[in-house]
């Protein structure tokens, strides 16, 4: 029996399954412009994304377009983009030529707007006056300007001014009302800024271009600033997907903690979700697997930070681990795996094993799922705003609103 002719570069039967693809493929293509109208067409449904079919995801908009062609096999030729007509794509099909036509969906997924809420009332309280620790670049002066225009900071430029004013000068940005602490480098910079808080003169520090290591080395030298507890960063993330803001901790500064530092970390996080008002804060203890085992660590500090916080070693919060990822975020997850907890499907809180662990689920959270991060160090006297450089403005407003709030709930205090 003669073969298939030598030009396919596959079997039939895998030839059969690429051509079925790309004739699904074809089909859903046909359905963009209808989409986006409303209509559908040949009476029938229209086609939306795998992510777009469940009704617990807020898609406000849903397209799918074609790519380049994803050729599957080696020594296939090259095959012309998606603006290649229909015609050109049956003759390709028909000579051989097999490309699986890549389907994108596009979705614009909606955020809850949970910052919002804190950025109005940071609002109401007069601005904070904040270090702004060496701030040299474009992005940190313009960032500095930004919450001083929305009157939740009092920026206090701390670095080397001829520089400050030469990138802000660049930049277009006015510096005339902006108090600036010249000093001549970043290290003195940190070592500045943290005195000005230490003697009571700013009520928070803000990270400029500097480490933030080399910041946080300036605020532990210092006994005054130091607490009982150890320091630990968060992010406060609001994710499209979450019916809550939910805190990631600890993503950047703990990279292996023991168990009395993760009692910090988590006491950290109860506190200042606490200063936002939320009265009892669930935190979830993750780890690999929801059961202990003996040999794996982060399972046993998990049970035990349970216990300790029945015992009021952690205070304000309802404490459960270990649990798996899927089940603290979701319930239905949780009832799956017959897992019983107050916590599994409503975590406020996330108290991740290590660091790595904690940073590929906040990136991952926040590239994969469309989250916003809203990045804070706590456990110092003063909040420590840290941002990152992609951050958008709104997430530089939750952070600065946040750390306000938490400022001011301190002072508070009794």
């Amino acid at each position: 029996m003669t073969g298939p002719p030598s030009n396919f570069p596959c079997s039939f039967a895998e030839n059969k399954r690429r051509s079925d693809i790309a004739t699904l493929t074809k089909r859903n293509l046909d359905y963009p412009s209808s989409q986006e109208s409303g209509a559908s067409p040949k009476g029938r449904p229209p086609q939306q994304g795998t992510w777009a079919a469940s009704n617990r995801v807020p898609v406000e908009l849903t397209r799918i377009r074609s790519a380049r062609n994803i050729l599957t096999s080696p020594g296939v030729q090259s095959s012309p983009d998606c603006a290649a007509s229909r015609h050109s794509d049956r003759q390709r099909f028909r000579k051989g030529r097999i490309g699986i036509q890549e389907v994108i969906v596009e979705t614009t997924l909606r955020h809850n707007g949970r910052y919002e809420g804190y950025i109005h009332l940071a609002s109401a309280v007069a601005p904070m006056r904040t270090a702004v620790v060496h701030p040299c670049s474009a992005d940190t002066l313009r960032s500095a300007v930004e919450l001083k225009a929305q009157g939740l900071l009092a920026p206090v430029l701390v670095g080397p001014e001829r520089k400050i004013r030469a990138i802000a000068d660049a930049a277009g940005l006015l510096l005339d009302d902006i108090e600036i602490v010249p000093v001549e480098h970043s290290h003195a910079a940190a070592e500045r800024g943290a005195a000005l808080a230490c003697e009571g003169e700013v009520a928070a520090l803000m990270k400029g271009s500097l480490h933030t290591d080399e910041l946080l080395s300036a605020v532990m030298a210092l006994a005054r600033l130091r607490t009982e507890r150890r320091m630990s960063h968060v992010y406060v993330m609001d994710i499209p997907l979450y019916d809550r803001l939910l805190v990631v901790t600890d993503a950047a500064i703990n990279i292996q903690p023991d168990l009395d530092q993760k009692r910090d970390i988590c006491q950290n996080a109860v506190d200042l979700l606490r200063s936002l008002g939320i009265g009892k804060p669930r935190v979830a203890v993750l780890a690999a697997v929801e059961t202990v085992n003996s040999k794996m660590q982060a399972t046993l500090d998990a049970a035990a930070l349970t216990v300790m916080a029945a015992r009021g070693q952690i205070n304000g919060a309802v404490v459960d681990g270990p649990l798996a990822f899927d089940n603290a975020i979701s319930a239905e997850a949780a009832r799956a795996k017959s897992i019983v907890s107050p916590v599994a499907g409503q975590a406020d809180i996330l108290l991740v094993p290590d660091l790595e662990a904690g940073n590929m689920l906040a990136k991952q959270l926040i590239y994969f799922a469309g989250a916003d991060a809203a990045g804070l160090v706590l456990g110092a006297r003063v909040p420590i705003i840290v941002t990152s450089r992609a951050d958008p403005l709104k997430v530089r407003t939750a952070s600065a609103a946040l750390a306000k709030l938490l400022a001011a709930a301190r002072s508070d205090s009794p």
